[in-house]
């Protein structure tokens, strides 16, 4: 936990979640999806949630969280568009009543992924997933407050995906970052060029990177997906680039 006088915040981390994924990695582990962040910056009375998670169990264990906080929830806020990050706000809007807010390029990527949902989410979490519409609303400037304070939405287009976006805090200088910044995943997206020529296969690349980083903790699933999307695409093996991106974590 950090404080100011009037501000604080506390991070609960949802563990890593089995993915319904066909067999082992290559390298003999399961399929696991990343560990989920949802942050919840508080004041006195009232406080703003940041991500909230992916599956209904794991909605359950932050809403006890926040309802342990004795706080008023005002408001929940959304990095980006991805599932796991947004999900199942609605479930925490109806126990606690806030608004949800995200960036006009956010709604439009939440948009997106309830369109995918039924194809690609539920296929990896069937029946965990609660149901998801899209309700977030923007705010003028990208500000709301909280207890007075500033929190300011800052749009950083592409990382993890496109219309990204981090949850500024001045008064606490706070970065809320989503999936701007990893820690421990593997995201090496600079080795592609060294270690593609050198593999033909998918099954090769991935274990050329995970003996190139044998200390890595996080991220063999999302290793694995990225690099099966990689060669199909390379390879061009039919379908479009979306398809086939999709496909790898499936």
């Amino acid at each position: 936990m950090s404080a100011n006088d009037t501000l604080s915040y506390d991070v609960f981390v949802s563990e890593p979640n089995p993915q319904n994924g066909a067999g082992l990695l290559p390298n003999g582990e399961r399929h696991m999806f990343s560990p989920l962040s949802t942050t919840l910056i508080y004041g006195k009375n009232d406080a703003v949630l940041v991500d909230p998670p992916l599956t209904i169990d794991q909605a359950k264990a932050v809403s006890d969280w926040v309802e342990a906080s004795g706080k008023k929830l005002t408001h929940i806020f959304a990095t980006h568009g991805h599932g796991d990050h947004w999900f199942t706000a609605g479930v925490l809007a109806e126990r606690f009543g806030p608004q949800v807010v995200a960036s006009a390029g956010t709604i439009e990527q939440m948009r997106f992924h309830l369109s995918i949902r039924e194809v690609f989410w539920d296929k990896l979490w069937p029946g965990q997933i609660p149901p998801s519409p899209v309700t977030a609303v923007t705010v003028p400037d990208n500000r709301f407050t909280l207890e007075g304070h500033d929190l300011v939405i800052i749009e950083v287009g592409h990382s993890d995906t496109d219309e990204s976006t981090v949850l500024h805090v001045p008064d606490l200088g706070l970065v809320v970052a989503g999936d701007v910044i990893y820690n421990g995943v593997h995201q090496y997206l600079d080795d592609v060029d060294d270690l593609l020529p050198k593999n033909s296969s998918a099954r090769d690349f991935f274990n050329a990177m995970l003996q190139r980083y044998p200390n890595r903790r996080l991220g063999a699933t999302t290793l694995w997906a990225g690099t099966r999307s990689l060669y199909a695409l390379r390879d061009r093996r039919g379908g479009e680039v979306l398809h086939e991106s999709l496909a790898g974590w499936l």
